[in-house]
């Protein structure tokens, strides 16, 4: 039986990092995949990073309800996770890690109940949050100012949420979420 890990943070919080460790340290955890409308960044790859799609395809697939959830993240930027990634994955027999946004996020915990963990990764702060993003480099500035404004709601949410990480040291957190989530696939 699969069980699930939903990470969800704003945007520059290091879920994604985070993501990445988990997968790097535990061997039954497989990556699902989520689609995107938006544009590939460099170092991104499409069927490994995201599927890249286009907005026509992506709302074919809402009027499919081939979405166990989806959302508009921004104005033109669509994200959601495909029946057919999980349903592929649970068939390999894996456990899935989503690293997905905190509606994303907390739609897959209702979607997947009592088999899933869901993590909320913390931030010390706005201001932080907007240092981050400086530094990742892969936003406008406009963007930022977007993606700063949707983090104020998603914070709000957290305690909706399993277990909350306060992500303000990266080596503490990678510890911190490898106990908690090997634990969680031990029971």
């Amino acid at each position: 039986m699969s069980k699930f890990i939903i990470l969800s943070a704003p945007s520059g919080s290091g879920k994604s990092t985070l993501a990445s460790h988990l997968l790097s340290e535990i061997e039954s955890l497989s990556f699902s995949i989520s689609s995107t409308t938006r544009n590939i960044r460099k170092n991104e790859k499409n069927g490994v990073d995201y599927y890249f799609i286009s907005q026509k395809e992506f709302k074919q697939n809402i009027n499919n309800d081939n979405f166990i959830e989806w959302e508009q993240v921004y104005n033109n930027d669509y994200k959601g996770t495909l029946k057919s990634e999980i349903i592929r994955l649970i068939e390999e027999g894996r456990n899935i890690i989503f690293d997905v946004d905190v509606v994303g996020g907390l739609n897959l915990k209702k979607y997947f109940g009592k088999d899933s963990l869901s993590i909320f990764v913390d931030v010390p702060s706005l201001e932080d949050l907007k240092i981050r993003l400086l530094k990742r480099g892969t936003d406008l500035k406009g963007n930022i100012e977007e993606r700063l404004s949707k983090a104020k709601k998603e914070i709000s949410l957290k305690n909706n949420f399993d277990i909350i990480i306060m992500n303000d040291n990266i080596g503490k957190s990678k510890n911190q979420i490898l106990k908690i989530v090997s634990k969680f696939l031990s029971e």
